[in-house]
């Protein structure tokens, strides 16, 4: 029977073409809505030229920008935070907590939201495991001193994958993390689960106490952090230009998704997804849809390998004033999402020339992006609109 629906998809005449990027692995599953996947492959107007600011990072996963023009950017596998000058030199910072640098673990995501503190997330060692941690203090030349753990995934795995850990930072003073599922059984089991910050987006003041107004802090039972459950592994988020956080998450072999979030919905996983285990075998009898579950504004059959994301704010670069950029992994490529409200009407990959891997990608003030590739002697990238 799969063959059969893939021919049919194939076969099927498209009113405008995708992306170039092989059959879906699911090819069962089919859109909830017309454009959820897919989107009309557009071309950029604007060329773009890349500066390489600094090499040698070791697996860089997140960059900030700091007052000086400097940049904070962390080294996932060295389990460190290190401060890159305008010039490509590269300073470590003394003081951090120890990480769990195994695999996907390390030094995670980083934020500098302009109230004094430094924050950070990582991957926490503890007895019996780790977890996801966030931490902050204040940067005293190239030392961090005031160190204070604000807030810990709970319950401690032994994994050492899908550790989640973006930082954003809404203007009303909070704090959102992004957590994974520790990509294991028993992690798996306890997304769509409200006593278990596993698989989950919370959301907490800045110095790790609990907003009132999140949506389950008087549920009894319930984690008084989580926004939002049923999420897989979340390594990329953003504000939209209305203050609404939107996410980028990992699916299995099938399924990356984009996710309008909403304060206490239940995104899905495990229960529905768009893709299949990575040994090939279903998911929940390759479930897409159910009651209760929100769907994705988008999803890619096969994955992108989505990490980093920002809407960007159309300076110095006009056209693309509101479209969504995501690190594309797998694809080696920086997707371009052009939006029109809140549906994605065209895609493109662009970069794929360098053939990197890129992990993040954040907005300076003049409009240039700044990326990081994702490899052991790691890049800085700067990417303006070249002549």
């Amino acid at each position: 029977m799969r063959h059969l629906i893939l021919a049919a998809l194939i076969a099927a005449p498209a009113c405008a073409a995708p992306v170039p990027q092989g059959p879906p692995n699911v090819p069962e599953n089919t859109p909830a809505f017309a454009g959820q996947t897919r989107a009309e492959a557009v071309t950029s107007k604007t060329k773009l030229a890349v500066t390489e600011i600094a090499t040698g990072l070791n697996k860089p996963w997140g960059v900030a920008i700091m007052a000086d023009g400097r940049f904070l950017v962390s080294e996932k596998a060295a389990g460190r935070l290190t401060i890159v000058g305008k010039d490509g030199s590269k300073t470590p910072i003394t003081g951090t907590p120890p990480t769990d640098a195994r695999s996907q673990g390390g030094m995670l995501g980083v934020g500098l939201p302009g109230d004094g503190w430094v924050y950070w997330s990582y991957a926490e060692p503890r007895e019996g495991g780790n977890g996801t941690a966030v931490a902050r203090g204040h940067l005293v030349g190239t030392e961090m001193r005031d160190v204070q753990v604000i807030y810990r995934q709970m319950p401690t795995l032994d994994s050492v994958q899908h550790f989640g850990g973006r930082l954003v930072f809404p203007k009303d003073g909070s704090l959102i993390i992004t957590l994974g599922d520790r990509s294991i059984l028993p992690g798996r089991v306890q997304a769509q689960k409200l006593d278990s910050a596993i698989g989950k987006i919370v959301r907490v003041n800045r110095d790790g106490s609990i907003p009132k107004d999140n949506p389950f802090v008087n549920a009894t039972g319930a984690k008084p952090e989580i926004w939002s459950y049923g999420n897989r592994n979340v390594q990329g988020a953003a504000l939209d230009a209305r203050g609404r956080l939107w996410e980028v998450e990992h699916g299995p072999k099938g399924g990356d998704e984009l996710n309008q979030i909403q304060m206490g919905r239940d995104y899905g996983w495990p229960t529905i997804g768009y893709g299949e285990e990575y040994s090939g075998k279903p998911i929940n009898d390759n479930t897409s849809k159910a009651p209760g579950m929100e769907q994705p504004q988008y999803y890619w059959d096969p994955v992108i390998g989505p990490s980093g994301m920002i809407f960007h704010s159309g300076k110095s670069m006009p056209e693309y004033k509101g479209n969504i950029f995501v690190g594309g992994l797998r694809v080696q490529a920086l997707v371009r999402l052009v939006m029109d409200g809140d549906r994605v009407t065209g895609e493109e990959w662009l970069l794929t020339d360098r053939k990197e891997r890129i992990r993040d990608v954040i907005e300076g003030p003049g409009g240039a992006m700044y990326l990081l590739t994702d490899d052991t002697n790691g890049k800085l990238l700067r990417v303006t609109a070249g002549k």
